[in-house]
């Protein structure tokens, strides 16, 4: 069975208490924290920059920070992001003139690299980077705002990138945000997803350690 890793959304935590909630789900078992960066350019909504990423780091968080830029051009904020504490910077191939070049910068400072395909987006952007990524993210709604409903034609599209990705032999990540909840994860999981992003399905949870806990025994559930 693969090591299947759950990925809070911060776009759906309390900003208020931003560090708190981080550590309420870390220790409700989360395996990543996923930075949802928007700029109201790429996609319609403005969100988090380096600076928060930076503030969690000096609050103490020590879980993988998962980084995904919906920013366009991209390449500049690259380097904050990795000084800023980033692990994981992935990235929208229509948001960058040179997506090879945009996945080196990402591992040249010291980070690990994602490619983003959204709904609509080709896997032919896989053809000629994938070893140049450690993670692959298949959005299951359209970039811009949580709370969006999955779209079940992801589906098909993640049992094709997990096809791909077996056929290299390499560790990569299969990551998937949109949508994700209880219900469905199980469904995802049996595609051949293996990182989930969930964000209000977390958040606006009471019981961080109950629902992960209910995303786990989903994700291992025979298919």
């Amino acid at each position: 069975m693969r090591d299947c890793w759950i990925a809070p959304s911060i776009l759906s935590a309390n900003f208020a208490k931003l560090g708190e909630e981080v550590d309420a789900v870390v220790a409700a078992g989360a395996d990543l924290i996923h930075f949802d960066v928007m700029d109201n350019h790429y996609v319609p909504n403005l969100t988090i920059g380096p600076l928060v990423c930076e503030a969690l780091r000096k609050h103490g968080v020590k879980a993988p920070i998962d980084v995904h830029l919906m920013v366009k051009p991209v390449d500049r904020i690259i380097p904050d992001f990795a000084a800023a504490g980033a692990s994981y910077i992935s990235i929208h191939p229509e948001a960058t003139e040179h997506v090879d070049r945009s996945l080196q910068l990402i591992r040249e400072h010291g980070c690990r690299s994602g490619l983003v395909l959204n709904p609509a987006t080709s896997l032919n952007w896989l053809d000629h980077v994938i070893d140049k990524v450690d993670l692959v993210l298949l959005m299951s709604v359209n970039p811009g705002f949580g709370g969006q409903q999955f779209i079940d034609a992801t589906l098909p599209k993640i049992r094709a990138v997990r096809e791909r990705i077996d056929r290299t032999g390499r560790p990569i990540r299969l990551e998937v945000d949109g949508g994700i909840k209880v219900a469905n994860i199980g469904k995802v999981a049996a595609a051949g997803a293996d990182t989930f992003v969930a964000g209000s399905a977390i958040f606006g949870a009471g019981d961080y350690h109950g629902i992960i806990a209910a995303m786990r025994r989903e994700i291992a559930a025979p298919s």
